[in-house]
């Protein structure tokens, strides 16, 4: 009969996929991923019960958490996260941790603190304070930020584009790109076909291969926008020191930046100009080992 003792769950609900992964001990009870949908945390009933069945279909019956740590995607304020905190505690009857998805990178990479600095989709980072207080800098979303994840990259291109033929310039190949990845024969429409995106953040970002490609063709505007996405993510971190938090270490995650090295070297070439002090390390284990870290600091 498998032992259950000390069992502890992790959580990483991302915005587009959630990973569960239970331990208990160095045993691995369970290992979960399930789309995110019906994810709603600004509603933490809502949240919890999302949790709590997510959790009943993935452990083995007769298995009970002993504890329950949870980064979740759009969990943007402290109070945010308390409340279905609070409530993961009273469904489970078991220390519950919350924080947003971000955090779990730090702990997923065994440090004590540090930064953690997403840029896939969108981008964030978040730290804290000498005293604890959790700082978050970035994910304003694809129509107002998230400049260095794909879809805020492909904006700016957007823009760039739409400049460029401004000033009465052919299309490049970043132009050619847009267009055929937009279906749309002319600059001027690709305004139209992004406003019409029902989902921003995810039918902009699903075109940034584009942007990339276009730097590898030669594309000045391309390279122009990738090494300005490197710059903002770089002042997230910027941001971040000036708020007190320490920034020795930069745990980067993100389907974008790790995926592509030149957006991941704009980044670090911005970063040691502006924080020379601080030492960016890509994620090379899944940020729910840090919701099981979490867990299992709750014990």
């Amino acid at each position: 009969m498998q032992d259950f003792t000390h069992l502890v769950v992790g959580i990483d609900v991302g915005g587009t996929k959630t990973h569960l992964r239970a331990r208990a001990g160095d045993t691995l009870v369970a290992d979960h991923v399930r789309t995110s949908s019906g994810w709603r945390p600004h509603d933490p009933v809502a949240a919890t019960g999302w949790l709590a069945a997510l959790v009943a279909d993935a452990l083995p019956q007769g298995a009970r958490a002993s504890a329950v740590a949870v980064g979740g995607h759009a969990c943007e304020t402290p109070r945010q996260c308390a409340q279905i905190r609070s409530a993961l505690q009273l469904h489970f009857d078991a220390p519950a941790s919350v924080v947003g998805d971000a955090e779990l990178l730090v702990p997923a990479a065994g440090l004590d603190k540090g930064v953690g600095l997403v840029a896939g989709t969108g981008s964030v980072a978040v730290g804290r304070t000498a005293e604890g207080r959790a700082v978050q800098v970035g994910g304003w979303g694809a129509v107002l930020g998230d400049e260095g994840g794909s879809a805020g990259l492909v904006r700016e291109a957007a823009r760039a584009v739409w400049a460029a033929h401004d000033l009465g310039e052919e299309p490049d190949a970043l132009a050619l790109g847009l267009l055929d990845a937009c279906q749309v024969p002319e600059v001027p429409a690709l305004g139209a076909a992004l406003e019409s995106a029902k989902n921003p953040s995810a039918d902009w970002g699903r075109h940034a291969p584009v942007v990339f490609a276009a730097a590898e063709a030669g594309s000045p505007l391309a390279r122009a926008v990738i090494d300005e996405g490197g710059r903002s993510l770089a002042a997230l971190i910027e941001q971040l020191a000036a708020r007190g938090v320490p920034v020795d270490d930069v745990v980067v995650a993100g389907s974008t930046i790790l995926a592509q090295p030149g957006l991941y070297a704009a980044f670090t070439a911005a970063l040691g100009d502006s924080v020379p002090g601080a030492r960016p390390r890509p994620l090379e284990v899944p940020p729910v080992e840090g919701a099981v870290a979490l867990a299992r600091s709750l014990l």
